[in-house]
């Protein structure tokens, strides 16, 4: 609790988690881990116990540009900034599972990855997770474990299932051009909002029309901005927004239509500029790390308190690391009961009596996992 309440005084952005970063490695330290920094710019590797096989643990550190409206004695102290998702409490979890772990022995090695950037991209649109796998993170890693909070659910429910668990991310940044003029005199241009309502109106259309209904997809205008005058029709309109996606193919093809969208602004006589910045891949829970993780779960709250995941395209880089080896992530009960508080919003908290429960089933999902390996000979 005290890890938890720490990290969320003190938000910070993706890729500018230097103090969060340099907290974690001082408390690693202290309980005995090995520590690496400046992983993937500003994450922190910890690892324990010696040689093969590796189990990893993945905890997000990255906090949103979202201004807290709390009181409460341990909200932000960084105006514009806060814990809104609880990545704080993953971090803190994470922690816990190092203090589990430091005297408990084990075959193999233990590697706590402790990310940045999970909620953004770089300036080349690259986040986080990305960036530490580039540094060496997955290097002899066979499983990979994460958690995430979950403010609908109750404290000790956890929600696991195999299979596609969030969506993959892309997002898109189209420019439409016409010719601007007096808004008296409209025949003389070549009017962006017309040209764009057009195109909006086919972006609209891709999802109910042009792809698989059995494929899920989603494709969301998220901005729309053009002009400065209400008498003046602009050279331009800007339109931006969201691809969410569970297969590979259906992305490109949700790219193909988005391009043959904007081709209508030409058709009408005006041009556009079209950009994608790829995000993250759908997370896949592979059943063998979903059995791992639901044996150690029921063994600690009862199997009736581990139930299936509730169906969402929302997106988390954590697939990354599920593309390189075995792994799972499992989202933990954390609703506070009759004050229910959402992610991204600005009145965003958790009951915290679910920080040991996560941090023993993380621990003990490692352990199982280790010893289990240990039990089998090497690539049987």
């Amino acid at each position: 609790m005290v890890w938890r309440r720490d990290f969320h005084q003190h938000p910070e952005l993706g890729f500018e988690e230097h103090r969060t970063a340099a907290r974690v490695a001082e408390v690693l330290t202290t309980l005995g881990w090995r520590v690496r920094s400046g992983i993937g710019r500003t994450g922190v590797i910890g690892e324990l116990g010696q040689g093969a096989p590796i189990v990893a643990i993945r905890a997000d550190m990255d906090g949103l540009p979202i201004m807290e409206a709390d009181d409460r004695p341990y909200a932000s102290l960084s105006p514009g900034l806060m814990h809104a998702c609880g990545h704080d409490a993953h971090v803190a979890i994470a922690l816990g599972v190092a203090a589990l772990l430091k005297d408990n022995p084990f075959p193999g090695t233990v590697r706590l990855l402790f990310q940045p950037a999970e909620e953004v991209g770089d300036d080349e649109g690259i986040s986080g997770a990305p960036r530490m796998i580039a540094d060496g993170a997955m290097q002899g890693v066979e499983m990979v474990l994460a958690l995430h909070m979950d403010a609908h659910s109750p404290v000790g429910i956890i929600r696991v299932g195999s299979g596609p668990s969030s969506g993959g991310e892309d997002t898109f940044f189209g420019t439409i051009t016409g010719k601007g003029g007096h808004g008296a005199r409209p025949h003389e241009t070549v009017d962006p909002f017309y040209l764009s309502a057009h195109v909006i109106l086919a972006l609209n259309g891709i999802i109910s029309r042009r792809l698989d209904p059995f494929h899920p997809a989603v494709v969301s205008i998220g901005r729309v901005h053009g002009g400065d005058a209400d008498n003046v029709i602009p050279d331009q309109v800007e339109i931006s927004g969201t691809i969410r996606f569970m297969e590979r193919p259906v992305r490109q093809q949700i790219h193909d239509e988005i391009r043959r969208a904007f081709e209508i602004a030409r058709t009408l006589g005006g041009d556009y500029i079209l950009t994608f910045e790829t995000g993250g891949l759908p997370m896949i829970n592979h059943p063998q790390a979903v059995e791992l993780i639901t044996g150690a779960a029921a063994s600690m709250i009862g199997s009736e308190n581990v139930l299936p995941p509730i169906a969402t395209l929302g997106a988390e880089d954590f697939g990354c690391f599920t593309e390189l080896s075995t792994g799972a992530m499992f989202t933990l009960g954390a609703r506070i009961e009759g004050d229910e508080r959402h992610h991204h919003n600005p009145r965003f908290d958790i009951d915290e009596r679910c920080l040991p429960i996560g941090a023993a089933i993380l621990a003990e999902a490692a352990l199982r996992f280790l010893r289990q390996r240990n039990e089998r000979p090497a690539g049987s």
